[in-house]
Order: structure tokens, then sequence, then C-alpha cells
């Protein structure tokens, strides 16, 4: 399957940047839901000023995708895990009385064959009405979820988010906007990635998107049958720099000084614990950490010489994660070999936080303050 890409999409319509009707009290809480290939996330938050307190969450890894590749079906096995996940967060709706909510489904939807049948399944079963989402936006939102992490010394930027089925990719350019107003540029994002020319707020450039349909899940399963750990490890990492071919700043070469990437994802969560030396998570001291490609890859290789079993072993992989690091860095390591960086910044948030982002906004109770 080809990558999407299209640099000029167009505005989220209001209904999908989860504007409701009524007018909205500031102490409404407010959920988000997102149901990827690989894990089901749910965040339920009240505003704060310019971002928002998290009241209660959810995530469990339900592998929905698993042997989608093979098949092109989701499996009764995925589907009743997934389904289990599902009423836990419609429990914790109901407990919490949430009425302002925005609920998604990503590529294992998109792409399985029972999809739409197996949605179906989930509204009668919890009552969630899930939609499933089209890759630019699922872009757009990864990309506003990360505006507080952007630097202010930041001229370009690249959003990286690495999922179970696919990869979004977002190239910004940020050298016109005031330093100050960068992330605040960001934010309004949310739009779409095409500036309102008649807009007096500054605006980010987006030179270019793609959605490269592998992901943690997906690019596992296409190199199951190599046995050897390093080859597999090396043909991962060239097949998805491959599909990068006719993303436009590809060939580009760019300076570390002014250029960022921020990566959001389990396995960008997960390098990150591992060269703290974390043994029990910490997302205080993850989230807006910043690493070098050296940093990194050190990581890595480490990963490469524990081997299946040692990372299987491993407490700051963990047993949920050991299966699908590997093809995770292996995406991370053709992104840096490409665009080597003193200043990839690990974004613990992601579709969960740019959903809550963006309804909160469309709503008007978010503060335009500093991010």
């Amino acid at each position: 399957m080809p990558p999407n890409s299209r640099a000029g999409a167009a505005p989220f319509p209001a209904e999908l940047a989860g504007a409701m009707p009524g007018l909205p009290d500031p102490a409404d809480l407010y959920m988000a839901l997102d149901l990827g290939t690989n894990s089901c996330r749910m965040l339920i938050a009240q505003p704060k000023g310019s971002q928002f307190h998290v009241v209660d969450s959810f995530s469990k890894s339900v592998q929905l995708g698993q042997g989608l590749e093979a098949s092109g079906f989701l499996s009764r096995q995925a589907m009743r895990r997934t389904l289990n996940a599902l009423k836990v967060c419609r429990a914790k709706l109901d407990r919490h009385g949430v009425k302002r909510m925005r609920l998604v489904a990503t590529e294992a939807c998109r792409r399985a064959k029972n999809g739409k049948s197996f949605l179906k399944t989930v509204a009668r079963e919890t009552g969630f009405e899930l939609e499933v989402i089209a890759p630019d936006e699922e872009a757009r939102l990864a990309v506003i979820s990360c505006a507080p992490l952007v630097s202010p010394k930041t001229e370009q930027l690249l959003v990286v988010d690495i999922g179970g089925g696919s990869t979004e990719l977002v190239w910004i350019d940020l050298s016109r906007v005031q330093k100050i107003e960068r992330p605040r540029a960001i934010m309004r994002l949310k739009t779409g990635f095409t500036p309102d020319p008649s807009s007096p707020f500054p605006t980010a450039h987006v030179v270019d998107w793609i959605s490269v349909p592998l992901g943690v899940s997906t690019l596992r399963d296409q190199f199951v049958d190599v046995d050897n750990d390093a080859a597999r490890f090396a043909l991962m990492s060239c097949c998805f720099e491959e599909c990068l071919a006719e993303f436009s700043p590809y060939e580009a070469e760019q300076t570390r000084e002014g250029f960022q990437i921020i990566g959001t994802s389990g396995t960008v969560t997960t390098v990150a614990a591992s060269h703290l030396g974390l043994v029990r998570y910490d997302r205080t001291k993850v989230d807006g950490l910043r690493m070098t490609s050296d940093q990194i890859d050190k990581v890595i290789n480490k990963y490469l010489d524990l081997g299946p079993q040692g990372r299987r072993a491993d407490p700051r992989i963990g047993n949920g994660r050991h299966a699908l690091i590997m093809s995770g860095a292996a995406i991370l390591q053709a992104l840096l070999r490409i665009w080597p960086t003193d200043r990839l910044t690990v974004a613990d948030r992601g579709l969960r936080e740019g959903l809550l982002y963006a309804q909160m906004s469309a709503d008007g109770v978010l503060e335009d303050g500093v991010y």
C-alpha cells in the first residue's frame, strides 16, 4: 500500500474538529479515545488555561491488528480483546458523566475488510460510535499535541508519530514565525495544513506530510520469516527508508542548528526510558526529554546486543513492548540516518491529546496563552 502524502490538505470541518452545539461550560469534562492497531487509549480531561488537566486515563495493548497484514481481517481474538478494553472506557465515561467527546479509530479499522462490521459491533455492545479518521487528520492531531514541546529556537520541525499500523511524518517550516510565537503557530494548524491567508496570526508552513502504511506491528509482520535478529532489523530499517522517497524533504540536507525532531510513540518513550535507566516508567522524566542521535544509536545497539530473549527480560522495555521495539527502532534509526539531530524531543503524547486540544479549542474553552 503506497504512502499517503498531500501538503495542501483541507481544514477540519467544524464537526470533525470536535465542536459541539450549545454553549460549553468551562468546567465540562472532555473525553478522547484513540483505537489504534496496537493499543486502545483514552483520556478524560478538564480545560485549564491554555492546557488541560487529566482527570482519568486508560491505555491497553489490545493488538487489534494482529494477523491483519497476512489475512486482511481483524481476528476474533483481537476484536474480543478490544471490546473488553472499550467496555472499561465506557465504564469510566459513565462514572465521570462525560458529555463532550471524540472517539476515533485509525489504520487497523481503515484497512481491515471487516473493519466496518467490527465498529457496528462496538456500537451495539458499548454504545461508542467510533469514526475512522483519514491519515491527514491523524497527522494533524499528532502535530498539535506536540505544540508545547516546540522550541522557540526551532526553524525546521519534523513531527513523527510511529503507530502500530502506520507512521505519520509532518515537516514544518517555522523560520518566518517569531520565536515566541512558534508553539502557538503549531497549535493553529488544527484548522488545517493550508494556512488561512486572512488570518492575523503568524502561520507555520507545512512543507510536506506523509503517512507510511508501516508501523511497529505491520513492519514486524512483513519480516517475521527472517530468523536472524540483526538481519531482520536491517531489512526493516531499509524497507521503511524506501517508503520515504516521495517525501519532499527526503533529499534535503539539514544542519543540526535550528532543526528539531519530535517523536511521539511507544517506541520513542521506551528508548528514552532505556537511556535514562528507568526500571519503572516515569512520564515526568520522559515527556520533553531531548536526546541526540548518538544517544539513541547507543540504546538501539544495546537492544541488538540483548537479542530477543534479553529484550524480553529487560524491565526497561517491558513484556508488552519487547516484540515490537525492534520494528519501531528500525523506523527511528532510518529517520536519524537521513536527518541526524542533537534535538530529538521525546513526546509522551499523541492522538488523544490532539483530540482534546482540538475539541476544547473549537469550543472556545482554552486560553490562547503560552503553551
